[in-house]
C-alpha cells in the first residue's frame, strides 16, 4: 500500500478523518443499509477473514447479561419528566419504529472507551467521550481525537471482542422482543462502530441493515488508518440525519428515539423523531435528561406502557 495512505500516531486529527486508502471494512458487517444514504461510505463486502490476519471466531456472541440495574447517581425527583404525559404515551404506543442508541443504552458501556482501555488509553479517551456526549465539542472532533490516542489495529479490535464481549443493559432484550411482536421496526443508530455493534444486533434479533453507525478503517496489513467520514453518524447532527432518512424511506407515522446523549436528543426534530426518551439507567446526563420528553431509568417502564 502506498505509504501516503498510512496514518501514524503523530498524524493530525484531520488526517484521521480524511484518510483515503484501499481500506478494509473488517467486522461482522455482512450487509449494509438499503436506505439511500448520500453521505454513506462505499463499504467493501468482505468475508470474515482479513487477507493479512486470519480472524479468530469471535466469542462476542456470548453476551454478558447484566444482572443489576446501574445505580442512580442523581435523584429522579429532580426532574419533572419521569412521568409521561398522555400525549407522550400516545406517540409511544403508535410508533411505527423505534431507534436506539447503543452505548450506555442498549449496552452498559461506551464501546470506544472500553476498546481504548483494552489498548491502554482508557482514561484519556473517556474524558473526550464525556465532552462528546454532553455536546460541548463537535462529535466529529471528539471521535477523531479519541481514536488518535490509541490507533486500534484490526487484531486489537478482534482480541477486544473476544475477551470483552458487550454487556447488554437489563431489560433491553425484553423491550425489543415486545416491540417486534407488535410489528414495530427497531433500529440501532450509534456514534459507535459497526465492528462492535453488529454482534449486539445479531444477539437481539435486529436486522443488520437496520444499523446506522461508524466504520473503522484498516490498511492491508490490519493497521488502523482512520474512520469513514462519509457515515452520517460520524459528525454532530448525524443521528438526526440518519433518523430523518429512515423516516423518509419508510414513511413511519410516528418514530421514537431512545438514548442518553446530546446526539440522541438532536434526532428529535421535524422529519425525524417525534419523541425523545432519555434512558438514564447507565449514565444520567442532566442537560440531556432535562430536555427529554420522557426520562426513564428502567426499560421495564417502556414495556409495561406499551
Amino acid at each position: 500500500m502506498n505509504s501516503d495512505c498510512l496514518l501514524s500516531t503523530g498524524n493530525s486529527m484531520a488526517g484521521l478523518v480524511s484518510a483515503r486508502a484501499n481500506p478494509i471494512y473488517s467486522s461482522h458487517n455482512l450487509r449494509r443499509s438499503p436506505l439511500p444514504r448520500p453521505m454513506a461510505s462505499r463499504a467493501l463486502e468482505i468475508p470474515y477473514k482479513h487477507p493479512a490476519i486470519a480472524l479468530r471466531p469471535s466469542k462476542s456472541l456470548s453476551f454478558v447479561a447484566a444482572s443489576l440495574q446501574p445505580s442512580k447517581t442523581i435523584s429522579a425527583g429532580q426532574f419533572s419528566n419521569t412521568l409521561p404525559t398522555e400525549e407522550v404515551l400516545n406517540i409511544w404506543r403508535s410508533a411505527g419504529a423505534v431507534c436506539f442508541d447503543v452505548d450506555s443504552t442498549v449496552c452498559l458501556d461506551e464501546g470506544i472507551d472500553e476498546l481504548a482501555d483494552f489498548c491502554g488509553a482508557g482514561k484519556a479517551v473517556a474524558e473526550w467521550t464525556t465532552k462528546a456526549m454532553s455536546g460541548s465539542v463537535p462529535f466529529e472532533e471528539a471521535l477523531a481525537a479519541r481514536l488518535s490516542l490509541f490507533n486500534p489495529s484490526l487484531s486489537q479490535v478482534q482480541d477486544f471482542l473476544d475477551k470483552r464481549p458487550p454487556r447488554i443493559s437489563p431489560g433491553i432484550a425484553g423491550l425489543i422482543k415486545k416491540l417486534m411482536a407488535k410489528n414495530i421496526d427497531v433500529y440501532l443508530v450509534s456514534g459507535g462502530f459497526r465492528q462492535m455493534i453488529n454482534p449486539v444486533a445479531l444477539q437481539l434479533g435486529i436486522p443488520l441493515e437496520n444499523i446506522f453507525a461508524n466504520q473503522l478503517l484498516f490498511g492491508s496489513s490490519g493497521e488502523f488508518i482512520g474512520f469513514d467520514a462519509k457515515e452520517p453518524t460520524s459528525r454532530s447532527g448525524g443521528k438526526a440525519t440518519a433518523v430523518q432518512q429512515i423516516r423518509k424511506v419508510h414513511n413511519y407515522k410516528a418514530l421514537v428515539m431512545i438514548g442518553d446523549g446530546a446526539t440522541d436528543l438532536e434526532a428529535r426534530k421535524p422529519g425525524g423523531a417525534d419523541l425523545f426518551i432519555c434512558y438514564a439507567g447507565v449514565q444520567l446526563r442532566e442537560a440531556v435528561a432535562a430536555k427529554a420528553d420522557w426520562l426513564i431509568f428502567d426499560f421495564e417502564e417502556l414495556i409495561t406502557s406499551l
